[in-house]
């Protein structure tokens, strides 16, 4: 009897990034059945992993989270009542496979009960015809099946990661994303960088409203927004009330750019962070009931006592209520606020997002990212983005300095360490935007199965689009914004 498994869970059972699991996907190395891995499959194209030795791959995954600049969160076991409904599935289903193989057992019985009215109803050939046949059937019976020790550990391996965390597949977008601890779907659709879309994130809007295709989920959250019978009856629920007891399909919606409505949020100042003489990261916290809605590459208006400044958004829309941004030393009104008086806790106005320079949240291929000084806020965002998503084939980080300098430079060192499919090339702006921009397309012969990001002024964004055009680079895969 076949045992599927979701890619999602596969990735992290053979300790490799998604965009390796679909890469053999598409190469034919590794067979799916309506986008899941049989069990025997797993085996067969992973000969060499050990199931049970998890050491390395949790080391990685913790170097990966800082590196990533998410909060480390602790792994706690899902809410008592969702923990007990999770067992109580797993024990309906080796209820039903031992079921099963007690239906086999009477069905081996009865054969073995016709073979020997076969035998003494017949001549001596027969007779040894059927003692053939017993003795091979014996024979499988009693032998381990092949990969029984790896097929053992693997399902055990497994089981425990269905009871620690349910796979969400989302419909019609094929966004796989795991739910751990007491997370709701939304708060984990969030997390894992899939914008769902979502309003007041309390259950008062219905925003969040899905429809649940497959799969069983369980109230965790009180919500006042009111669904009616009808919807209830075609599988509505809100995410942001509710967690996966199972594995679940659903059917919501992603956001774009165009989707998110303009906000006004009160913030307050986390820290404010001075990198060096001429930049500073301001690190804000949104309220917990009106978190701020954007997507990794936009921008929004700050304000403080009467200084206002439009900035990139640096952090990623995953790192919860945290908002990160860039500060440049100049005459703006708000510069001057930040390096001269902002201090933890002060207020700060944030209205926003604006802009369309936006992760393509379809897309599978590998991803050039490309940064000139602090236009680096954007792209940073939309790295930690991609990251979050795991299925960039490959990542390529070169970020030009002008006077800022690499001003994060360990972070994206410490990124080039933590992930193997990710490179990193701080580059100066000797030569100008001309002969940069044609250093980093030498480095990249063909770009047809590649998305190019950039940030930085006209120069260079007019020379690196008409460049990696020429190079094979597909219009829908250029992603360009002007930041002079």
């Amino acid at each position: 009897m076949p045992h599927y498994l979701p890619l999602s869970r596969v990735a992290r059972l053979v300790g490799q990034p998604r965009s390796v699991i679909q890469r053999m996907i598409h190469d034919g190395a590794l067979s799916t059945f309506d986008g899941l891995v049989d069990m025997q499959e797993l085996l067969r194209v992973f000969p060499d992993v050990k199931w049970e030795e998890e050491g390395d791959y949790k080391r990685v995954e913790e170097i990966k989270e800082k590196a990533f600049a998410k909060r480390i969160r602790d792994r706690v076991l899902p809410d008592k009542e969702v923990l007990a409904e999770r067992l109580f599935e797993m024990g309906k289903e080796f209820a039903a496979a031992k079921s099963l193989l007690l239906h086999y057992d009477t069905i081996f019985r009865f054969l073995a009960d016709k073979l020997a009215d076969v035998a003494d109803t017949g001549g001596e050939a027969t007779r040894q015809a059927v003692a053939e046949v017993k003795q091979w059937l014996k024979r499988e019976m009693e032998a381990a099946p092949e990969e029984a020790d790896r097929a053992e550990a693997l399902l055990a391996q497994e089981s425990v990661m269905r009871i620690m965390s349910a796979t969400v597949t989302v419909q019609p977008s094929g966004h796989e994303f795991f739910v751990e601890g007491n997370d709701t779907v939304l708060e984990a659709a969030l997390r894992a960088g899939i914008p769902l879309n979502y309003g007041c994130s309390n259950g008062n809007c219905g925003e969040c409203r899905a429809r649940l295709v497959s799969g069983q989920v369980k109230k965790v959250h009180p919500h006042d927004f009111t669904l009616a019978e009808a919807d209830k009856a075609n599988g509505d629920f809100l995410m942001c009330s509710y967690t996966p007891v199972t594995d679940i399909v659903i059917e919501a919606g992603v956001a774009g750019a165009d989707d998110i409505p303009q906000q006004n949020i009160p913030a307050k100042v986390k820290a404010v962070e001075v990198i060096n003489e001429q930049v500073a990261a301001l690190h804000l916290l949104a309220p917990r009931s009106q978190r701020l809605r954007f997507l990794a590459g936009q921008y929004v208006t700050l304000s403080a006592d009467g200084a206002e400044g439009d900035y990139y958004v640096a952090s990623c829309p995953c790192e919860d209520r945290h908002i990160e941004l860039h500060i440049r030393r100049d005459s703006r009104p708000f510069a001057r606020k930040v390096f001269e008086s902002l201090g933890k806790e002060d207020p700060v106005r944030i209205q926003g997002p604006h802009g369309h320079f936006v992760m393509k949240l379809d897309s599978r291929r590998s991803v050039v990212f490309v940064a000139w000084g602090d236009a680096f806020a954007p792209i940073k965002s939309l790295i930690q983005h991609a990251m979050s998503l795991e299925v960039a084939e490959a990542m390529y980080l070169y970020w030009i300095a002008d006077g800022l300098g690499h001003y994060q430079d360990n972070l994206c060192r410490a990124w080039a360490d933590a992930y193997d499919n990710f490179f990193y090339h701080p580059l100066s702006q000797d030569g100008g935007a001309d002969v940069v921009a044609e250093a980093i397309l030498n480095q990249h012969g063909d770009l047809a199965r590649t998305d190019l990001y950039a940030a930085g002024p006209t120069a260079l964004i007019r020379a690196l689009e008409a460049g990696a055009l020429a190079r094979g680079l597909s219009p829908l895969g250029w992603h360009g914004e002007i930041v002079d």
